[in-house]
């Protein structure tokens, strides 16, 4: 089981809200309801980059973009993290089944390990960081750590998503994709069942979906 973290377990996205638009501020400008939903879901690198070229400033340095918004963000998270509706629910069946499972997320190390401390260490086998991986989504390869990492075909994992770019890695992968929209809305794509939350999907729904997965690829 292969579980992303923000917007999907929980509701951070208004937290990062707060961070990227303070530093738009800072930078003398705002950022534009597009920019914010692209950069839902993507690296540090490149959320860094649509802002500054949002703000029409491409010239600024990511990096020190990127420390700032880490600093931020570590502060808000530790005000705490709503859990997305039907989210906890999930997890804790997906644990009591003794399910192999893993977090796979965009956010830096840091900041994971504050989340940990809502969502529960001992709730993941595996914990993949945006910062711990060459090539973040939409590139298949956090998904296909994850599942390297827990040892299991990821062609028999499910993995769980709510952006655009999340689903494409996950897509990509060879996963079974769930997706659950949560920011930004997301359009029918062949592969890929989508429901309004996570409320009521159990694990007779996720073995659904490897069923199906099966059924199509042949």
């Amino acid at each position: 089981m292969l579980f992303d973290m923000d917007g999907t377990l929980v509701d951070s996205e208004k937290l990062w809200d707060i961070a990227l638009q303070e530093l738009a501020r800072e930078y003398g400008g705002e950022l534009s309801a597009d920019a914010r939903r692209s950069i839902i879901g993507t690296a540090m690198a490149e959320s860094m980059r649509l802002l500054h070229d949002d703000l029409g400033q491409p010239e600024r340095d990511p990096d020190s973009s990127a420390a700032w918004i880490n600093a931020r963000i570590l502060e808000l998270f530790r005000t705490g993290l709503p859990w997305q509706p039907g989210a906890f629910e999930l997890l804790h069946a997906v644990r009591a089944a003794a399910i192999p499972t893993a977090l796979v997320t965009s956010s830096p190390r840091a900041l994971v390990e504050i989340a940990l401390d809502t969502l529960g260490r001992d709730n993941f086998d595996v914990v993949v960081a945006g910062d711990e991986v060459v090539a973040a989504k939409p590139h298949p390869e956090p998904y296909l750590t994850a599942a390297r990492r827990l040892g299991a075909p990821i062609e028999r994992c499910v993995a769980i998503e709510d952006s655009p770019t999340g689903v494409a890695s996950a897509l990509a992968s060879g996963a079974a994709v769930l997706a659950v929209p949560a920011e930004v809305p997301l359009p029918a794509i062949a592969g890929v069942h989508q429901v309004p939350s996570l409320t009521g999907v159990d694990l007779e729904a996720l073995a659904a979906l490897l069923t199906d997965r099966a059924a199509t690829t042949g």
